[in-house]
């Protein structure tokens, strides 16, 4: 009998219902919004905004029960277990503090912070208050990113040695928009480089070596810019981004025994071809529902369930390393937002 109760106390733990708000209705929130809908134990409860008409119009769409007109009214909803924040780069860490202090859970969007010390003080509350806190770096959760581990991991194309990745498109200079204006942390780095950056992590670890440059355009944000990373172990890392420059959007991982190519676009929903040496390619096509946002939520929830303060998949400690490099690269470039 007792066995049978502890049985059915787990099973009702890990089948908890968890309940998200979301934070700033804007594109990428629209697009997380989407990934939550089909989830199992998963109910996307209310949504704040700084007007009301916003928030209405947000929460007709995605059937959401409860519109807040601010964002300190979403944080003190009590039946909310975990927000989710959409807004831009230079919000994150005032919106995570906000979220932390209400004693609520926190997925930001990436990247995590504007530089290290927002995000050292975003971690170091988190911790004090034994909250659990993630970024949003969602290519680490997709499944195709899933298969490319574990391809790596069983040597199938032996020792990883080299990483080349992109992520650039090509937008008008707006001096007003969000992606050329210093105020909002605008450029390719914190928008688009961070993804390369971060797989770059994900395969090797910290940099110990940075060779960089950058061209900056009117308005004072880097347009586009290569980056080469030397690691611990004499990995090597080629990237580049850009808001100026269409990129390949293709991202090759080189080993001794061969090599993955990660098909565009790499951090999305994709597939991928495997290249062994002496072998025929073979393209390995790996399913994935809804529109792939719905695997860090899936990630935030079993953490949640199982009581963990931090994901395993992007720990705290990396996503500080991380934005430690993006100061780095920053300073070579001669490149400070007018916050810091």
């Amino acid at each position: 009998m007792k066995r049978d109760d502890t049985s059915s106390t787990l099973l009702n733990y890990l089948m908890k219902t968890i309940r998200w708000g979301i934070l700033a209705p804007g594109n990428i929130s629209r697009k997380f919004a989407t990934g939550l809908g089909t989830l199992p134990n998963t109910e996307l409860l209310a949504v704040g905004s700084r007007s009301q008409e916003s928030a209405d119009v947000f929460g007709d769409k995605f059937s959401i029960p409860r519109r807040y007109n601010s964002y300190e009214a979403l944080v003190n909803d009590p039946d909310l277990d975990v927000i989710y924040i959409g807004s831009p780069h230079s919000f994150h860490k005032e919106h995570t503090l906000l979220c932390l202090n209400a004693g609520k859970a926190v997925l930001c969007e990436k990247p995590f912070a504007i530089n290290v010390h927002e995000a050292e003080e975003m971690v170091a509350l988190a911790r004090q208050k034994k909250i659990f806190l993630m970024e949003a770096m969602w290519t680490r959760y997709l499944p195709h990113m899933v298969k490319v581990r574990e391809l790596i991991a069983s040597g199938a194309i032996g020792e990883v040695r080299m990483l080349k990745a992109d992520f650039g498109f090509r937008t008008e200079v707006n001096p007003k928009g969000r992606l050329f204006d210093p105020q909002l942390g605008g450029g390719g780095l914190l928008d688009v480089g961070i993804y390369p950056v971060s797989l770059a992590y994900m395969l090797f670890g910290a940099p110990t070596e940075i060779k960089t440059f950058a061209n900056l355009g009117s308005t004072g944000i880097d347009e586009e810019a290569t980056i080469l990373f030397r690691h611990q172990k004499g990995q090597m890392a080629l990237l580049s981004t850009a808001v100026r420059l269409d990129t390949p959007w293709e991202t090759f991982i080189l080993g001794t025994e061969g090599r993955i190519q990660i098909h565009r676009p790499w951090w999305s929903p994709t597939n991928f071809t495997l290249f062994v040496n002496g072998k025929d390619p073979e393209t390995i096509n790996v399913d994935c529902p809804l529109n792939g946002y719905n695997y860090e939520a899936l990630e935030v929830g079993q953490c949640l369930r199982e009581g963990k303060l931090e994901s395993s998949l992007m720990p705290l400690d990396e996503s500080l390393e991380i934005m430690k490099t993006l100061d780095s690269l920053r300073k070579e470039w001669g490149l400070a937002y007018p916050m810091e």
